[in-house]
């Protein structure tokens, strides 16, 4: 029987032949292609416009309005006649108004606005992580399902190898129909397993499209990223606790809800604005001295809050609640944070005495294979022996190609745990999404309908 590292160097020669995909290549075709990815970009992009619309307090108000129409009019004269007459009167007016001071709440507004910017930010950094994960996840578990199927295969050719050579003694009166039907058995389990193997092999790949836009081509073995993992799990900890992009967005949340406060608050204070109009009006009435009017005026107005039955005293006092909130729930995130930092890395450790222990008992089971069948050739073995160790290598096999998969997969959950899995910090080939172009490109725009995509 071929071992377990002649499998591994067919499989490499092979990949060398073709074009083949790295786990950097599914990380960069994820960070692009991935819907969950590209809409969570989307609602960043869709947030970034709360600024714009809350620096609108600050600009000057135009309105326009025009009206025109027909108007029939009948009067009754003193002397009993009438005068009828039909009237198009017309009216047109331009207004300008300039708020001067509300409060604070037009600042206020533009500050909360930028504070819900920061959390999109932190939010589309914990979905770039989720997903980079669920990428390297995926590409894992079809390059292990493939494995395991070529090692299943590898095994059916020893089951079929040993039921034709077990037949052959039969014959010859070497061994017993029990034997024969051990063999056929362990022949039958094995078709089972290579099938559950394949099925698991489809679903996998089928996992690989929906996470990382397209479909496996002849994946590359891939190795852990220790290079970017600190040495303690109290470095793990303290980084986490300032970079996780969770963390970082409740803190932003808790500056959204401080700026509530002050909204709310404005609804107490005096307004104060000016308003600046223009109005022309016609009219064709023969009744009338005159026919038209044009007036222009400047006015200053203010307004004082007395009383308003108690609404804005509780809404200051709702905002204040949902402060305490804020803070509440940042303190269960950072304690989510540090729990999931300390099952990552008990993980990770773990996975390294997994994957020595399989490595170890695969050299074993090659042995004892081995072994068994040099035995049963002289008659100290029988064929059950030899059934019961193939079994055990099959075994091991499958537990080594599970351990190399946990071993990355674990180094990746480690360093999302951290708050540090981003396409930066990996190196992968792909153009970064840079959130603060869109920002800046809409920040201050006074107009215009379009998006700066041109859509």
């Amino acid at each position: 029987m071929r071992s377990w590292a002649t499998i591994l160097v067919v499989v490499s020669l092979f990949v060398s032949a073709v074009r083949a995909d790295t786990l950097d290549d599914a990380l960069a075709s994820a960070y692009a292609r991935n819907p969950r990815l590209n809409a969570e970009r989307a609602k960043l992009r869709a947030t970034d416009e709360n600024v714009p619309q809350a620096l609108s307090g600050y600009r000057p108000q135009l309105s326009a309005a025009l009206s025109t129409g027909l108007q029939g009019v009948r009067n009754l004269l003193p002397g009993g006649g009438t005068l009828s007459d039909t009237l198009r009167p017309s009216t047109a007016s331009l207004t300008a108004s300039q708020t001067l001071f509300n409060g604070m709440k037009t600042a206020g507004a533009v500050r909360q606005a930028e504070a819900k910017v920061n959390s999109g930010r932190a939010d589309l950094r914990a979905v770039e992580q989720d997903v980079l994960l669920d990428a390297a996840t995926a590409y894992m578990a079809v390059l292990s399902n493939q494995s395991l199927v070529i090692a299943l295969r590898v095994n059916m050719t020893f089951l079929r190898e040993l039921l034709a050579t077990t037949n052959t003694r039969y014959d010859a009166g070497d061994v017993t129909p029990t034997d024969v039907a051990q063999a056929q058995a362990r022949l039958n389990r094995g078709l089972a397993d290579l099938n559950k193997a394949e099925v698991a092999l489809a679903v996998s790949r089928a996992t690989y499209v929906e996470v990382i836009g397209k479909p496996p081509v002849d994946l590359v073995p891939a190795a852990p990223i220790d290079r970017l993992l600190p040495d303690t799990r109290e470095a793990a900890l303290a980084i986490a606790t300032k970079e996780h992009p969770t963390i970082i967005g409740a803190m932003f949340q808790i500056d959204v809800a401080q700026w509530a406060i002050q909204i709310a608050q404005s609804r107490l204070y005096p307004a104060a604005g000016v308003q600046a109009s223009a109005l022309t009006a016609k009219d064709n009435d023969p009744t009338l001295s005159v026919t038209s009017q044009n007036i222009a005026s400047v006015a200053g107005n203010l307004t004082v809050p007395v009383y308003d039955g108690g609404r804005a005293a509780s809404q200051v006092r709702q905002a204040k609640e949902l402060l305490n909130q804020t803070r509440i729930w940042l303190e269960r995130v950072r304690a989510r944070a540090q729990t999931a930092v300390a099952a990552a890395w008990v993980t990770h450790k773990g996975a390294w005495v997994s994957l020595a222990a399989a490595e170890s008992e695969v050299k074993a089971a090659q042995v004892a294979v081995a072994g068994v069948q040099t035995e049963a050739r002289a008659g100290q073995r029988t064929t059950l022996d030899v059934l019961n160790a193939q079994q055990d290598l099959t075994v091991a096999n499958a537990r080594l190609i599970l351990a190399q998969r946990d071993r990355v997969v674990a180094s990746y959950a480690l360093l999302s745990a951290m708050g540090r899995l981003d396409h930066n910090r990996l190196g992968l080939p792909t153009p970064d999404y840079d959130s603060m172009t869109h920002y800046q490109q809409v920040r201050d725009l006074p107009y215009g309908l379009n998006t700066p995509a041109g859509q």
